[in-house]
């Protein structure tokens, strides 16, 4: 591992911030906007987020930086756009080793670090992949080469219940190696071990032992906490299904894993209170992306989006606009709500400086993300820079009111239900239109050109990073 602290250098902030606070990084697998209490689901049962929000800060624009899972996660622990080390889209590529990782930075710190649950940015064995289309010794990349001490990870979604049972297989692959590893080994009989049932359980229960070490040692812990649910296979548990008695059973399974995840959301909450140390925790919950299903819904891929245009997969704002909290007693006012946008890559500044630190010229790169401590102060009032999205055949751009979304070629043929035609160029008013139902960009010709202009550079930016102008 690189050694990250003895180049650089101290900053001195605010007296709001915790030194070195306890950070935990949630997040759940296509989970919709409107698949949580917290943006106005009055059906699916979310109490601990409920109370997570009425605690802390709800963000009413936060966004996932792609619309599918594996670059979201990597935008996550690096701070920057996943295009610019190469995964473009899930199952493809790996975290780059030249990527500074978050667990890096913090574990060379003084923190203890830990991911559990869905990794989804390498093959966790350099011989086997669930995926054909991924050379496993080309990607091999696990949570241990990444700057993590401690990790009980997956390669990719697996079952929300009893995931080892053969008939929950996903995609039919019942080969453990597709299943859970401990720090390199691989679970290859689940049930022996005690993994049975709730699989959102199975990770919170590797985690809380993992905070518990480090807050009775006094040690700051970095805990990367990724549910599987409510990504396919979705199979909610005995308990959960009774919870939805007048839902069909395909919605039962779907809200079933959800309030699932909210359970262990809730055990994750008690106990930081028990062990003393939610005060001074960071804790983030988020989705990956919009919710499966598109062009609507299917099967058990129930969830929504609504009010928003698009799914899973497209890069209007149902696809990437996602639920955002953060809980922080000791520097985040209970019931906060914020307008102002954030994304998945302003993670990485936001802890950089919270730490009071910046990396060196020598080892700067381009950072898609930006520090969130001027809006969990609640000093700020807009975003100081707009986010730039690409992939799967389109490019966005979202500043504080205006999105530009670019659909080239071919794929102006399509739409984000398959069959309306777009035009190539496209600006909403997302203030006034956050459905992005009308297309202005004849009355705002200069706003437009000058966000083409930002978009065209930082695509450029990008492709030069990609090219591994940044290592």
């Amino acid at each position: 591992m690189r050694p990250i602290a003895c180049i650089l250098t101290f900053l001195l902030l605010g007296p709001i911030l915790v030194a070195k606070p306890n950070i935990i990084l949630c997040m759940a697998d296509d989970l919709g906007w409107g698949d949580v209490g917290i943006n106005g689901n009055d059906v699916v049962i979310t109490p601990e987020l409920d109370k997570m929000a009425k605690a802390g800060m709800r963000f009413e624009r936060f966004y996932a930086a792609a619309p599918v899972c594996s670059p979201t996660r990597g935008s996550v622990l690096t701070g920057r756009h996943p295009s610019r080390y190469g995964i473009p889209t899930a199952n493809q590529g790996h975290l780059k080793r030249a990527e500074i990782t978050l667990a890096e930075l913090l574990k060379d710190h003084g923190y203890a670090t830990g991911h559990f649950g869905k990794w989804h940015l390498g093959t966790l064995a350099p011989d086997y992949s669930g995926k054909n289309n991924r050379n496993p010794e080309k990607n091999y990349m696990t949570p241990g080469m990444s700057g993590f001490d401690e990790w009980f990870s997956t390669e990719y979604s697996v079952s929300t219940w009893d995931p080892y049972k053969p008939e929950n297989a996903h995609n039919g692959i019942t080969d453990p190696r597709v299943l859970f590893y401990h720090n390199g080994r691989n679970i290859v009989d689940g049930p022996a071990e005690g993994l049975v049932g709730d699989t959102a359980k199975m990770v919170m229960d590797k985690a809380l032992p993992f905070i518990e070490k480090a807050a009775e040692s006094d040690t700051p812990f970095f805990t990367v906490i990724w549910f599987h649910a409510p990504h396919l296979p979705v199979e909610a548990g005995p308990e959960f299904l009774a919870m939805y008695p007048e839902l069909d059973d395909n919605t039962k399974h779907y809200y079933g894993v959800i309030t699932a995840v909210d359970r262990q959301m809730g055990r994750l909450r008690n106990a930081l209170r028990e062990l003393d140390v939610a005060n001074d925790t960071m804790l983030w919950f988020a989705s990956d992306n919009g919710p499966e299903g598109n062009p609507a819904k299917k099967g058990r891929s129930q969830g929504t989006a609504d009010p928003f245009r698009g799914r899973k997969r497209a890069l209007y704002e149902g696809g990437v606009r996602v639920p955002g909290l953060l809980e922080w007693p000791s520097s985040v006012k209970g019931g906060s709500e914020t307008g102002v946008a954030a994304v998945t890559s302003d993670y990485f500044p936001t802890i950089a400086e919270i730490l009071g630190y910046t990396l060196p010229a020598a080892l700067r790169r381009p950072y898609d993300g930006i520090s969130l401590v001027p809006v969990i102060q609640g000093k700020a009032k807009q975003r100081s820079n707009p986010i730039g999205f690409q992939g799967h055949g389109m490019a966005t751009l979202n500043d504080d009111r205006f999105k530009l979304v670019h659909v080239p070629g071919e794929k102006r043929l399509k739409h984000d239900n398959g069959t309306t035609p777009v035009a190539e160029w496209e600006l909403y008013d997302l203030k006034n239109d956050p459905s992005e139902s009308k297309n202005v960009i004849k009355k705002h010709t200069a706003i437009a050109a000058k966000m083409r202009a930002q978009l065209e550079a930082w695509q450029a930016s990008c492709e030069a990073s990609n090219s591994g102008a940044d290592y």
